[in-house]
């Protein structure tokens, strides 16, 4: 199955499952063999450029599920703070070390099962969310977390990738379920209905639902509307002002 047995294993994780337990210890493998080099890397980078539309200079930036910040390049302007949202404190902590190299103001916060996130009512400018939608469930209650931290006509930016489509799904089968299989005993089918339990095409929709939106595109073929064929969407939407 190309995007995992939904039927079967649902959208949350059983964190008592032994597979689950093991995907905990495998994660840092499998994200330096399949997100550091190769067509993943060229994948993810593809993705980060969309904010380089975004002007960042003195702004106060909030990031879910920050990673090692590798969008820094793309940077269009320098901001005044970020704060850095993971529900993995050493996934956080490598985006920290990567501010502190840059000699960016930051802080590192902790996002609870509860969705809530550690931060006033308007007191971010921008929320970067590269590559993190697709793995919170519910989605709506952060989405709605994310507006009452941003600032009136703050901006929400970001990538999410094809979860749903066809050239997503036929291209893990050549690449990460590969590894998983030849590298661990996860079932595929189970991890990936865990780990992406949102569609793209449905975070869309939840984003144009919550935000007004400024641009959605889809790479490598933004002329082609579906995501069957493409592997990326990117985003940026702002909250209405009152």
């Amino acid at each position: 199955m190309l995007w995992g047995d939904r039927d079967r294993w649902g959208p949350v994780a059983d964190r008592a499952d032994p597979m689950w337990h093991e995907w905990e210890a495998t994660y840092g493998d499998f994200y330096e063999s399949s997100q550091r080099r190769g067509l993943g890397q060229r994948v993810n980078d593809a993705g980060y450029r969309v904010l380089s539309n975004v002007e960042l200079e003195g702004r106060v930036l909030l990031e879910i599920g920050p990673g090692e910040i590798r969008h820094a390049v793309n940077w269009n302007g320098r901001p005044a703070h970020v704060h850095l949202v993971d529900i993995d404190e050493a996934m956080a902590e490598r985006g920290a070390e990567v501010l502190g190299r840059l000699g960016v103001p930051h802080d590192v916060q902790l996002l609870g099962q509860d969705h809530l996130l550690p931060l006033a009512d308007g007191s971010v400018d921008v929320v970067v969310s590269f590559y993190s939608l697709e793995h919170i469930w519910p989605l709506r209650p952060t989405l709605a977390e994310i507006t009452r931290v941003l600032a009136p006509g703050g901006l929400l930016v970001g990538a999410v990738p094809t979860e749903g489509g066809l050239a997503w799904g036929l291209g893990r089968m050549l690449t990460t379920r590969r590894w998983l299989r030849r590298h661990t005993s996860i079932d595929p089918d189970k991890l990936i209905c865990w780990e992406h339990p949102n569609f793209a095409d449905e975070i869309v929709d939840e984003l144009d639902a919550a935000f007004e939106r400024r641009l959605v595109r889809r790479w490598p073929l933004p002329w082609f509307p579906s995501i069957d064929v493409n592997l990326l969407v990117t985003f940026v939407y702002r909250r209405e002002r009152a």
